[in-house]
């Protein structure tokens, strides 16, 4: 089944049709290579991470002279998730990379960074912090502090040998480790984008669950044309069109919201109230459409799709997984319903005339 929606996340040619391509190719190779050899949690691929980074597409959007911005990006995160590429680019491109240079900090210019978000504690002249579900913390080149400190977020760089980290992971696999921190109150810098970061963390997230939910369908279209079950494929029967074809539906539903949410930031920026509001509107489908795309997808598939080898629940976990990060459907459900109360016109809430 190819993909249906368009935007940046459509199948036909365009201007982005090259890029596709290309991470498509990285992607597929990605995932075939690691065919029998998925762990828990599923370790970094340093494979598709060198040829992603001799592609030239690690730093995009933090890089100044990269030619490129949140549309590309967009392209890259839905393929890398669609093929369920272990690799932390956007922990490294939107988030890590971008907050320090917000800071005036500087980092190694290859190999993949973290982003560790929490509260800061101050102990004497130090700075304490115990962070957990960091992605990717043991596996990168540097790690990048975002403290919260009152009114403030502490900044600052440091490689993982500077740090206590435990490795763990989310329920897709993907590392997801707790770091402890104990560094010097002049190692940090401070920088007012937090409202930004977290912003920036959902958006990337919503486009890399359509990835993930596009693979499910597109999985559980060839599984059931492929099982046989009374001389039939089970495609045949009637009951199982309609959980294909609302599945697809509401795929479209949530690729419609990101869309959204990407062209917002393609043109206003990460900062601008309309991209904060598309983010939202993004956040709250997300939530409302993959558990139950999740759902279809496994009782179409039935049992052989629970386990980490079968592509189905690389997938479907990590859709799982990443709608609840960067702000659940719930955070998101209520500022939505606050910007409906807040005296607005209806009709600019409806349409995202929000400034």
């Amino acid at each position: 089944m190819s993909v249906l929606g368009g935007g940046v996340f459509g199948s036909g040619t365009d201007d982005l049709t090259d890029l596709r391509n290309l991470v498509d190719e990285i992607g597929a190779r990605s995932f075939d290579a690691r065919i029998g050899h998925r762990a828990l949690p599923d370790p970094l691929d340093t494979t598709a991470w060198r040829h992603l980074e001799e592609a030239g597409l690690t730093r995009l959007e933090s890089s100044g002279d990269s030619g490129g911005g949140p549309t590309e990006v967009a392209v890259i995160l839905r393929s890398l998730a669609r093929h369920a590429v272990t690799v932390p680019l956007a922990e490294t491109d939107l988030l890590a990379g971008w907050l320090a240079d917000a800071a005036g900090l500087d980092v190694p210019g290859n190999g993949p960074l973290a982003i560790a978000i929490g509260h800061a504690n101050r102990s004497g002249g130090r700075i304490v912090a115990h962070l957990s579900d960091v992605p990717y913390a043991a596996d990168a080149a540097a790690v990048v502090l975002a403290l919260r400190d009152g009114g403030r977020l502490m900044v600052a760089v440091t490689g993982p040998g500077g740090l206590s980290i435990t490795r763990g992971r989310n329920a897709g696999g993907e590392p997801r480790d707790s770091v402890s921190v104990d560094l010097g109150y002049d190692a940090f810098a401070t920088a007012d984008v937090e409202d930004e970061l977290i912003r920036r963390g959902a958006w990337a997230r919503c486009v890399q669950t359509v990835g993930a939910l596009d693979a499910a369908v597109e999985f559980s279209v060839a599984h059931t044309r492929e099982r046989e079950q009374f001389g039939r494929p089970l495609s045949a029967f009637q009951a199982v069109q309609h959980t294909l074809a609302t599945m697809a539906g509401e795929v479209e539903r949530a690729r419609s919201a990101t869309n959204l949410a990407v062209a917002a930031a393609s043109d206003f920026g990460f900062g601008d109230p309309r991209t904060d509001y598309a983010v939202t509107v993004a956040k709250v489908t997300l939530g409302q459409v993959a558990p139950g795309v999740v759902t279809s997808a496994h009782q179409l598939h039935g049992a052989i799709g629970v386990t980490i080898e079968h592509r189905l629940w690389l997938a479907t976990m990590r859709a799982r997984s990443w709608i609840e990060e960067f702000g659940d459907t719930s955070h998101y459900a209520r500022r939505l319903g606050r910007l409906a109360l807040s005296g607005a016109d209806p009709w600019d809430v409806l349409i995202g005339n929000i400034g």
